[in-house]
């Protein structure tokens, strides 16, 4: 029997209104369920406007435990009742460390473990460590009822160590939840077109599909350009939407096929980590 998986990004933006959002969000996963999605993508800390844009002590009062976080709670009892796989990204709170962490949601609601997101920005814009610690769980994939996922956050995307790192665990996905837009150090720049291309190259080394959930909206004057999309593992753009569109973009992938095709290509076959020491 042929093993396939249908895949489905969220693109939203967002208020200040936790209860809010968090309905906006599982709104929309109902809606991707009833399209056939086996798992649901978010964006990046959608519990909230980007906050880290900014230095504001106020905002580590959002933070909660993983498993006490009212969106974990709120979106595992969703998966259990559509039966859809469900990461869900977080602003983690474990005694007195801050995280930027993933809780995935199996499809029958169980919570599988967090990962926290490794690779920590800042710059103008995306201060994120003054808030966050990098994460100290390493790279994981998750075997879900639906397939082993990989699932990285926003500025681990950049980072082609972190996709072969899931890929070598076995991961048949790359799911990637983020928040990024304009540059305020720089009005003329934008990064939309690097940012897919980065991951798109995941794809292709790697042979194996790549989604990403951006956030859209202008907040307080940080533009937010969406273009969330779903790559196959040929690099392909299978679906995308545009800088500022809301909605669910999905795809249908043959795991069985696509582990043929990685194998065919030899990456992992003739890869050579005695010569990678330079790497460490």
């Amino acid at each position: 029997m042929t093993r396939t998986i249908t895949v489905a990004a969220v693109q939203l933006a967002f208020d200040p209104d936790m209860q809010a959002n968090i309905q906006s969000v599982s709104t929309e996963v109902v809606k991707a369920a009833k399209l056939g999605a086996d798992v649901v993508l978010l964006p990046e800390l959608f519990c909230s406007p980007y906050f880290c844009k900014t230095q504001d002590e106020r905002h580590f009062e959002t933070a909660f435990p993983a498993h006490e976080h009212p969106a974990v709670i709120a979106l595992a009892q969703l998966a259990a009742q559509h039966n859809v796989v469900i990461p869900v990204s977080i602003f983690e709170k474990d005694g007195p460390h801050y995280y930027n962490s993933v809780v995935v949601i199996d499809a029958d609601g169980k919570g599988l473990g967090t990962y926290r997101k490794s690779h920590i920005p800042d710059g103008p814009g995306y201060q994120e460590k003054f808030y966050f610690r990098p994460g100290n769980t390493g790279f994981k994939v998750w075997a879900t009822r639906k397939g082993r996922i990989g699932v990285g956050i926003c500025w681990d995307q950049w980072f082609p160590e972190a996709a072969r790192a899931m890929a070598l665990q076995g991961a048949e996905v790359l799911l990637y939840p983020t928040a990024i837009g304009a540059e305020p150090q720089d009005p003329s720049l934008d990064t939309s077109a690097r940012w897919r291309r980065a991951m798109v190259g995941h794809a292709v080394s790697n042979v194996i599909p790549v989604i990403a959930a951006n956030r859209i909206g202008n907040e307080e004057g940080q533009v937010f350009y969406g273009t969330s999309f779903i790559a196959d593992h040929t690099g392909e753009i299978l679906s995308d939407l545009g800088r500022d569109e809301a909605g669910i973009i999905g795809a249908n992938f043959d795991l069985d096929e696509i582990e043929r095709d990685r194998a065919a290509w030899g990456f992992f076959r003739d890869r050579r980590p005695d010569l990678y020491g330079d790497l460490v």
